[in-house]
Parts: structure tokens; C-alpha cells; sequence
């Protein structure tokens, strides 16, 4: 908008000066508030609603100076000149909406002075109406409230202070009290001052208006005390105390009981004023009702205390009292309650309430029509409000009993779920109240909340018990199952075993026969004597011992209790130097490839052990080839970084993998399944003994490492061993020599041998004897300790592992070496136990041999032990321990 001509301002003026006349004139009372209307710095126009776009007809010097406009470019214009880009389009509508319905407005909008910098304007406009109640102006007073919204405890202290000189200068120009009395009405602002030495209260109308009190009465200091509510009173009397004794701002919040009986929020700003000595002379302030803020905010944290009690309590009842709780004392009412409706018989149970003190509990069933006749409405699923029971129609006949259960202001809510009436919200107070728009809204969503909340804990409870039913019954069924499959497990072991001890009692019936059969026919001959058939029997026997011996080692080989001999090997090495024994037994038929990389690592095994696993698998792939092939050993440096490719039981890390590969028939997935079954086989009978893979994968396992098989019918059969890397270095090569050399010493020293079984201790003793050493025997370990102690001589303790008497060879070798320090120990044992290899490594001095052995074996093994070749045949020195490995 432009500004407006000369001739329009100087018309604008003499309005101005008339408006300002008819308003001042209008009272020439000596209201304390003229003077300070005169001079009062807070900025106040009047606009003329009866002219075209209400223009503005009188600005005070306040609003010339809040704006930076002379009062020439203000007046005549309507207020939105002071709008600008920052202006928010909704508080400019609800301005406009304000002015068209007639109705006061107190609105903060953003404004923008002359020179272009924007403010945050609190308006408090208001409509003025003449004697016949015809609106006749508009009255609006400004104030710059920006630094109250940046900082709003500050800007509260300087707008007491401000109210507070506009009191202490009610002596300055008293024309325009009315003017002053019309702005503090418009802003719901009442104005007031104490006398400190009489106690004289002198209050403007608007502060009458506030405290509930009657404008044309006298209101004395007496009076007021007697409003403020009596909890609050003694806060109100030592916020004067300190600002007369100390000179502190006058600043509280306070309620008060208006003589209607209403409780309304004060919150009351002053100053001390002093006289031109210094001293007290009195308090002057402005009061203003803060009701509804106070309301709204009791509303607002009544609502999050509503969302902590639904997060918290678990409890549907206790969540249930909770709220009523809460709503109770958000609205400071009596009594707060849930109820079940019964349409039929017009009645309501209540299970449990909130009541203020001194006020009884409707817990029970109550009958409706006792009450009233509101149950009509409450079955058509309507609200039922009232807020004075002596007045409403519905329970003019029913005062008393009301009366009597505390309820003559009541608030019914029925609640709905899925288009029926759930619940009854209740709430009762026992003396009439008003209910605001927003209170029954609240309720409303208390209501609902708690209702939706309630219904869930409780179908949350029916699911927790059919949830611990259902658990107990899957429970049980689990137990059950897990017994079927217990027993199951025990059958398949038992059949397993059956057929396990069925193959081994055959195999060992068929040796055994040939043994005893010819041990028979020798001692037959031999009476007879036909010496000439002697070794052809003995020859039929050792073969059946031979065969025995290998069918002990497949078995220990399958349950890796086998003894092995580990070393740190090169397994392509190893594989070439057996290269031309494979090829003479897969045949001319069969090419074989060998694929190595150029820098192999090492591993730690058996290489025996490894060079029969490699055999027994290239024979396997020479029967799946009848017809001939390629039969290709290869070898591989791998790094597996993921446990599914070995399975859970091998560390990641390093592993050299061999893999003998062909392109026979194949196998089915069943028969894979089952390869590594002992005594599982699918060559003909006679053909195989069904514990070649078995032993392979007891070996390898038993080694830390891992055998797997891949194979597709008609393609071919894979056959991966991976064993783990061997950091340290190649173990020496060993020779016929060191044993030629023991040869030349044998024969010295003294040997303890220990055994229980009496027939190994008798062909021990004779093998060494013979061989030149001085035996002496014992049956079990402690005959042996004694013969230890008797014998300082002794070179050599030659014992088994099990041993009876409750101390084992172990124990029995440990406990000759504390007076032997350098005793040598060989163990001879059936299989590996752990109780002597300790993972693999017996111990410095230590050394296994494995039953069944020859005679000649054992004299020889005794020898190299005793000229201390700790390589020749020995697991000492050679055996590293498992640390080293990767």
C-alpha cells in the first residue's frame, strides 16, 4: 500500500484527534490509569471498521517508534503494510477471520518496521462498541515480543517491568486512563498496586474482571488474599516479603478461587516502587489469567504420563487405573472411572476407580435409571455432559442421589470397538463444573487409548497362555521325539556294531582256522615224523598271523586309534617315489598323470600310512576303470578361508590337497553316503573287505586332516584328502646304516620288560636274550617299579601300555625315570592311547612299537633304541609337536 496524499493525512489526523477525544472523554474519573496512558510506551492503534479497509485513525508515539513510521504515514492505512515475505499467511487469516466475526484476537505475527527489519509483534486486538452495543472501533496494542520468543524467561522479566512502571506511573497523564483500562481489557491483562505500609490494594476494573470480582464493588487487599487459593497463599505472601525486604522483581503463579467457585491460574508481574529517599512505598503490577495455558499444559503432560503408564504397566487393570488417575487430577475433578455397560438390564460394573480423597468408590453395579434418564442417550452411543445436575432435565428427579455419590457434574463417554459399545469412560465431580471443548477431548482420547491398550494387554495375556500351553505341549512332543530318535540312534549303533563285530568275527574265524589248522597238522607231522611238510604248515600260518596283523591295522585305522609315526613330508616327493609301484599295479590299461606344484609344502604325517591311503585309493580307481582311462594324482597348495568347504571340525587356514581322480563308472549318491562305512563294499564278493576307505578316512582324520569324495555316474569319481601345512623344516632321510650299526652293539646292558600277558613277556625275554641282553620280567607295574629300584644297571624299560593294578606303562615309565633320569622307554601297545602319545608325541627317551611284531623286529628296535639313534625307526625326534603346524 502506498502512502496516503496530504489532503488523506491531514483528514486522517483531525479523526485521530476526534477518535482520541470521544474515547477520552468518555470517562473523567480519577482512575490511577490516564496518567499512564499518556505516556505509556506500549504501542496501541484504532482502526475504524466503519471506513473502506479499516484504516488506521490513531497510532500512540509507542507504535511510531515500534515501527519507524510517522504517525503521517501510519494513520489512514490499513495495519498490513507492516506485513512482509516473513509474514505467516495463517496468522493474517485468523486476524481477518477475528475482525469479520467481531470477536478480540491476542496473536503473535511477524512484522516489518520502515527500515526493513522484521519483529515478532504480540497483537491484542479487540472490538469497542458504542452505548447501544454497535461496534464503533477496533483497539489493538502491539508489543514487540522477539526477544520473548528467543528468549522467553528474559523478555517475561522486561514485560513485568514494563507493566510495572506503567503502575508506578498511574500519575502521568490521566486523560488517558480509559484508553489504558480498554488495552488491559483487550489484552486480558488486569493492572494493580499494593501499598506496603497500609496494605491498600488499588485495582483496575480489568483486574477485577480476572479475579471473578464485581467491577462496580469495592475490592480490598482483604478481599484479594481471600481469592487466592488457600494451598498457594503463603507462596503469595513470601513472593512480597522478598520483594519488599530484598527488591526483588514480584513474580509468581498462583491460583485462585473466584466467588462463583471457579479455580483460574494467575500468573502476577511487578515492581517496588520506592519514594525519593529510597524507601518502599509500594508494589505495583499487572495480572494476567493464564488458565487455559496452564490447562493445555496439565493436558499435554497428562498425555505422555498416559504413554509411559501404557509402555510400563503390564497389569490391564492397574493400566486401567492408572488412567483414570491421570485424567483425574489433569482436571482436578473427583472421581474418574471405566465401566461395562449391560443394555438389557440398564445397569454398569465397575470393577475399580480413581476417587479424590474422602470421596467413595462406585466399585459394584449400579443401576442407570437411579441416577436419571441419560441411559437413552448412552445406548444410542452418545456423549452425556452436564454440568450442574440441579439443572439438567435428565436428573431434576434424581439431585439426591447424585448428590450422595459425589456426581453432580458428570461426563459419560461411551467407547466403541468394531461398532460396539466396549466401555464407559466416566467422570464425576461433586459440585457443579463446567466442561471445556478441549477436556472432553481429552477424555475422549483417554479414553480410547487406554481402551485399545487394555485390550491388547489382555489378548496379549491369552496369547502369553496359549503360547505356554502350546510350549508345553511341543515340550512334550520334543521329549518324545527325542526319545524315538535316542532309540532309533541305539538301534542303528547296535545294527552298526552287530554288522561291524559279524565282519570282524568272519575275517578273524577264516585266520584263526588257518592258524589252528596249521599249528595242528605240525604237531600231527611232527609225530609222525614227516618233517619235509613242517614249513609248508608254519608258511599257511604266518600268512593267516600276516593277514590278521593287516586286518587289526584297517580296524584302528577306521577308529583312529592306529599308531602312527608322523613326519614333516613332501607328499608330492613321497608320491613319486611310489609313482612306478602304482603304475605296475592299476596296469598298462591305465595313463597315469601326476600334477604337483613346483614348491610343495610340507605336512606332518605318517608317510607310510599316507602311501598306503594313496595305493588303496589308485586300486579303487583301477577296479571303477575296466575298460582303462586316465588316472591323475594331483596335488595342491589351498588356502580354505570358509569351515563349509571342510566342515566345522578343521581350522581355516593353509592345507596341501592330493586328489586321485578317474573316469571310471562312478558312484550314486547312496553309495557315497556310505563309502566310508566299514565293511561296506561294491565289488563282488571275495574282492573286498570293505574297510579300504574306512581305514583312509581314520588316518586322515586322525592326522587333523579331512577326505571327501565327488562323484557322478558315468563321469567319474574324485577323491580329495587335505592335509593340514607342516611350517618347520623336512626331517633327515634314514638308512640301513644306523641299524648296521646297532647290530655291531648289541647285545649290552640290562632290560626290564613288562606285560601282563605271561606268553608276550616269555617270547620278549627269549628274543632279547638271545640277542645278548640280560632280561629280567614282571606282570604288572608295580613288579616292575620294584625290579626298576633293584636293578641300577637297567638301560632300557620295555613295557605295555595297559597294564593292571590301577598304574598304567605311562605312569609306570614316569615314575622309573624320578630314579632313572636317563632311562630309554619303549611301549608296545595294540593301538595308540592317549595316555602315551599326549597328541602325538610320547616324550624325549620315549618310543612305540606296534603289536603284532617280529621277534627279530623287536631285538633290532631294542638295539638302535639303546645306541641312541633317535631317527632310525623311532618316533623320537621325528614326531614334531602339534604347536609347530599351521
Amino acid at each position: 500500500m502506498t502512502p496516503p496524499s496530504a489532503d488523506g493525512s491531514h483528514q486522517a489526523e483531525r479523526d485521530a484527534e476526534r477518535i482520541a477525544e470521544e474515547v477520552l472523554s468518555r470517562t473523567r474519573s480519577t482512575d490511577p490509569f490516564v496518567s499512564a496512558v499518556r505516556a505509556t510506551r506500549m504501542p496501541m492503534i484504532i482502526t475504524d471498521p466503519k471506513q473502506a479497509d479499516n484504516p488506521v485513525i490513531f497510532a500512540n508515539d509507542s507504535f511510531c517508534r515500534l515501527t519507524g513510521y510517522a504517525r503521517s504515514e501510519i494513520l489512514g492505512r490499513n495495519c498490513r503494510f507492516l506485513q512482509g515475505p516473513e509474514t505467516d499467511p495463517e496468522t493474517v487469516r485468523r486476524i481477518h477471520e477475528a475482525v469479520a466475526a467481531t470477536e478480540p484476537i491476542e496473536i503473535d505475527i511477524r512484522n516489518h518496521r520502515k527500515d526493513g527489519s522484521a519483529f515478532w509483534n504480540r497483537l491484542l486486538l479487540a472490538p469497542v462498541f458504542d452505548a447501544d452495543g454497535v461496534l464503533a472501533y477496533f483497539f489493538a496494542s502491539q508489543l514487540d515480543v522477539t526477544l520473548e520468543r528467543e528468549r522467553l524467561e528474559n523478555l517475561q522479566s522486561d514485560n513485568a517491568a514494563l507493566n510495572a512502571e506503567l503502575s508506578a506511573r498511574v500519575h502521568v497523564d490521566r486523560e488517558r486512563e480509559r484508553e489504558l483500562d480498554l488495552a488491559m481489557l483487550a489484552g486480558g491483562l488486569g493492572a494493580w498496586s499494593v501499598d506496603v505500609q497500609t496494605r491498600t490494594l488499588v485495582a483496575s476494573d480489568a483486574y477485577k474482571t480476572l479475579m471473578g470480582w464485581p467491577v462496580d464493588k469495592a475490592f480490598t487487599y482483604e478481599d484479594r488474599q481471600s481469592l487466592i487459593h488457600p494451598e498457594d497463599r503463603d507462596a503469595v505472601r513470601g513472593q512480597s516479603d522478598a520483594t519488599i525486604s530484598q527488591g526483588a522483581d514480584y513474580h509468581i503463579t498462583h491460583r485462585v478461587i473466584t466467588p462463583t467457585g471457579a479455580t483460574r491460574w494467575m500468573e502476577a508481574r511487578g515492581i517496588l516502587i520506592h519514594d525519593a529517599h529510597g524507601a518502599p512505598i509500594r508494589i505495583a503490577g499487572v495480572t494476567t489469567d493464564i488458565t487455559e495455558r496452564v490447562r493445555a499444559e496439565r493436558l499435554r503432560s497428562a498425555l505422555m504420563a498416559l504413554a509411559d503408564a501404557v509402555r510400563d504397566i503390564e497389569d490391564p487393570d492397574e493400566l486401567t487405573h492408572a488412567a483414570c488417575g491421570i485424567t483425574a487430577k489433569a482436571l482436578e475433578i473427583d472421581r474418574v472411572g471405566f465401566g461395562v455397560i449391560d443394555r438389557p438390564t440398564e445397569t454398569i460394573t465397575i470393577r475399580r476407580d480413581w476417587n479424590a480423597r474422602g470421596v467413595a468408590s462406585l466399585a459394584g453395579v449400579l443401576h442407570f435409571r437411579d441416577y436419571g434418564d441419560y441411559i437413552d442417550d448412552l445406548k444410542r452411543g452418545e456423549t452425556v455432559v452436564f454440568a450442574d445436575a440441579r439443572l439438567d432435565p435428565r436428573t431434576l428427579n434424581t439431585v439426591a442421589a447424585l448428590e450422595a455419590i459425589s456426581a453432580l457434574a458428570v461426563v459419560n463417554i461411551p467407547l466403541q470397538d468394531q461398532g460396539e459399545t466396549a466401555a464407559l469412560f466416566y467422570a464425576n465431580h461433586g459440585r457443579p463444573r463446567a466442561w471445556l471443548d478441549d477436556e472432553l477431548q481429552f477424555m475422549r482420547e483417554v479414553g480410547e487409548r487406554t481402551l485399545v491398550a487394555r485390550e491388547r494387554r489382555r489378548a496379549e495375556r491369552h496369547l502369553a497362555r496359549l503360547a505356554e500351553s502350546l510350549e508345553r505341549t511341543v515340550e512334550q512332543r520334543t521329549a518324545e521325539l527325542m526319545a524315538s530318535e535316542a532309540a532309533l540312534r541305539q538301534a542303528q549303533k547296535m545294527e552298526a556294531v552287530g554288522q561291524l563285530t559279524g565282519g570282524i568275527a568272519h575275517d578273524f574265524n577264516n585266520l584263526l582256522t588257518a592258524i589252528s589248522g596249521s599249528l595242528e597238522m605240525v604237531v600231527k607231522r611232527s609225530a609222525e615224523g614227516r618233517a619235509e611238510d613242517l614249513s609248508r604248515f608254519v608258511g599257511v600260518a604266518r600268512a593267516a598271523t600276516e593277514r590278521a596283523t593287516a586286518l587289526t591295522h584297517r580296524l584302528l585305522a577306521f577308529s583312529r586309534r592306529q599308531t602312527l609315526e608322523p613326519k614333516p613330508t613332501d607328499v608330492a616327493a613321497l608320491t613319486r617315489g611310489f609313482e612306478e609301484l602304482v603304475q605296475r599295479t592299476v596296469g598298462p590299461a591305465i595313463r597315469l598323470v601326476m600334477v604337483a606344484p613346483p614348491e610343495p609344502w610340507l605336512v606332518l604325517i605318517d608317510p607310510g600310512q599316507l602311501e598306503n591311503a594313496v595305493l588303496n585309493l589308485c586300486i579303487n580307481a583301477r577296479d571303477a576303470m575296466p575298460d582303462g582311462g586316465e588316472l591323475r594324482l594331483q596335488i595342491d597348495n589351498v588356502t580354505i578361508e570358509d569351515s563349509a568347504v571342510l566342515g566345522p571340525d578343521c581350522a581355516l587356514g593353509d592345507y596341501v590337497r592330493l586328489c586321485v581322480v578317474d573316469q571310471g563308472v562312478g558312484m550314486t549318491e547312496e553309495t557315497i553316503a556310505r563309502a566310508f562305512d566299514p565293511f561296506f563294499t561294491t565289488k563282488p564278493l571275495g574282492q573286498g573287505t570293505g574297510l579300504g576307505l574306512s581305514m583312509i578316512y581314520g588316518f586322515v582324520r586322525q592326522s587333523s586332516g579331512q577326505v571327501g569324495i565327488t562323484s557322478r555316474l558315468g563321469e567319474g569319481t574324485t577323491v580329495c584328502i587335505h592335509l593340514p601345512r607342516y611350517r618347520g623344516p623336512l626331517a633327515p632321510s634314514t638308512g640301513p646304516a644306523a641299524e648296521e650299526d646297532a647290530h655291531r652293539h648289541a647285545g649290552e646292558g640290562t632290560i626290564v620288560v613288562v606285560d601282563d600277558e605271561a606268553p608276550i613277556r616269555m617270547l620278549a625275554a627269549e628274543a632279547l636274550t638271545e640277542a645278548g641282553y640280560s632280561v629280567v620280567t614282571a606282570e604288572d607295574a608295580r613288579s616292575g617299579l620294584a625290579l626298576l629300584r633293584a636293578t641300577p644297571s637297567v638301560r632300557l624299560l620295555l613295557t605295555d601300555v595297559g597294564l593292571p593294578g590301577g598304574m598304567n606303562g605311562r605312569q609306570l615309565a614316569d615314575a622309573a625315570r624320578e630314579t632313572h633320569p636317563g632311562l630309554k622307554v619303549l611301549f608296545i601297545t595294540g593301538y595308540a592311547e592317549s595316555a602315551v602319545l599326549k597328541g602325538g608325541d610320547p616324550g624325549p627317551g620315549m618310543h612305540i612299537m606296534t603289536k603284532p611284531f617280529e621277534l627279530k623286529a623287536l631285538a633290532r628296535r631294542a638295539s638302535v633304541i639303546l645306541e641312541g639313534d633317535a631317527q632310525a625307526g623311532s618316533t623320537e625326534g621325528e614326531i614334531q609337536s602339534s604347536h609347530e603346524a599351521s
